[in-house]
This record gives C-alpha cells, sequence and structure tokens, in this order.
C-alpha cells in the first residue's frame, strides 16, 4: 500500500509576472501587451489558474491611484496579504498559478513568497513561488498605460509611471528572471514554461499551448 507521501499530489508553482503596471511592447509597434497579458497567456500555456493583483485592491487603493496619489507601504500591505492568500491556496492544493503583479519591492515579494507556506526568508531558490520581471524602458510604459487609461482600460495614469520606476529593485540573491518585454510575448511564455518545467506540478508539465493567433 502507497504511503500517506505518495498519495499527496506534486507541490504547485506560482509564477509571478512582475514589473512597472504598462511594461511591454511587442515588435509590432501596433500591438502593445502588459504582465497581465503574459500571465494570462502563461496560464493558458499551462492550463493552470490566474490571478490579477490589480483585483485585490481595496476601492480606496484604486481611487487614490486613478487621481494620481501613489500608494504607501500601509496601503499595499493589506493587498498583498490578499494576494498572498490566494497564491497560499492554491499552492496548498497542489496547483500551479500565473499570477500578475507589481512585486516592486524586495519587501513585497517577501510577503508573496510567504504563500509558500515552508518559505524561510533568504531561501530564494526552494521557494515555490518565483518571479518573471518584464523590463521596457520608461517611453514604452508611459505610452502603455496612456493609451491604456484613454481607453478606459485601468486606473493607473501615466503620472504614476515614474514613482513606479523609482520604487522598482530587484535583489541579484533572488535569482529574478528579467525579460526584455519588447520581444512577442509568445515567446516569453514558451522560454517561462521551458525554465520551469522541471518545478511545476505534474498536471501542468505539458508543451505550452500558446498558438499565433492567442498573442494578437
Amino acid at each position: 500500500m502507497a504511503g500517506p507521501d505518495l498519495l499527496r499530489p506534486d507541490p504547485g508553482l506560482a509564477i509571478v509576472v512582475m514589473g512597472v503596471s504598462g511594461c511591454g511592447k511587442s515588435s509590432d509597434a501596433n500591438f502593445l501587451f502588459c504582465r497581465r497579458t503574459v500571465a494570462a497567456m502563461l496560464a493558458e500555456a499551462l492550463g493552470c489558474g490566474f490571478v490579477e493583483a490589480d483585483d485585490y485592491h481595496s476601492q480606496t487603493n484604486k481611487e487614490k491611484m486613478s487621481k494620481g496619489v501613489p500608494l504607501t507601504d500601509a496601503d499595499r500591505l493589506p493587498w498583498l496579504e490578499s494576494l498572498r492568500g490566494a497564491i497560499r491556496d492554491r499552492l496548498g492544493r497542489g496547483e500551479d498559478v500565473a499570477v500578475s503583479c507589481s512585486a516592486l519591492r524586495l519587501r513585497y515579494r517577501e510577503v508573496l513568497r510567504e504563500g509558500d507556506r515552508n518559505y524561510k526568508p533568504g531561501s530564494y531558490g526552494t521557494c515555490r513561488v518565483k518571479f518573471v520581471c518584464l523590463e521596457a524602458s520608461a517611453e514604452v510604459i508611459a505610452g502603455r498605460v496612456e493609451r491604456r487609461a484613454a481607453e478606459g482600460g485601468h486606473f493607473m495614469p501615466a503620472s504614476l509611471v515614474q514613482s513606479q520606476l523609482d520604487l522598482l529593485e530587484i535583489d541579484a540573491a533572488e535569482g529574478i528572471t528579467v525579460v526584455d518585454a519588447t520581444v512577442p510575448a509568445n515567446a516569453i511564455v514558451e522560454a517561462t514554461v521551458a525554465q520551469f518545467r522541471e518545478e511545476l506540478a505534474s498536471t501542468a508539465r505539458s508543451q505550452p499551448r500558446v498558438s499565433a493567433a492567442s498573442c494578437f
């Protein structure tokens, strides 16, 4: 008879697509994408859940940002804790999950890493919460945010882009994958799946199902 350990599902993996809001532009100047797009495509490729961090902001936070007022760490903490709970819930069920979140500072990412119940501060390599950072120029990011705001697609104005860039910090010890956000989104997704394939839950160890049509 199989022991209890053999009956447990493989541990899941949370892949957080991070970076400044609006970061990302494809090689086609007429097609813009953001971390949400990449994370959603990653979830589709893996056949797993998708979590959008913006959905976890309080209405107060959204109103502040819509007025061009940067959030404080006190504003962000309840938001990050709610997001941590969503990650912990999925990992606790042995599921993979793709997450879209700015996660700009180390202290913010540490809150999210606690979605792995076994995480010990600094044990980045064994943590079940991984980060892929989309990197783009300030001009590309501002242009994307302005367009999205004009279309009513987001509550954050372009005026807050610089405040986000000022917050962005990455410690080399974290082992965060930094990606050029000006390459096609499907290429980023395929590379991410390949990088983490051996750490994904067994139910997700399959070839990515990203079609060319899904990139437009």
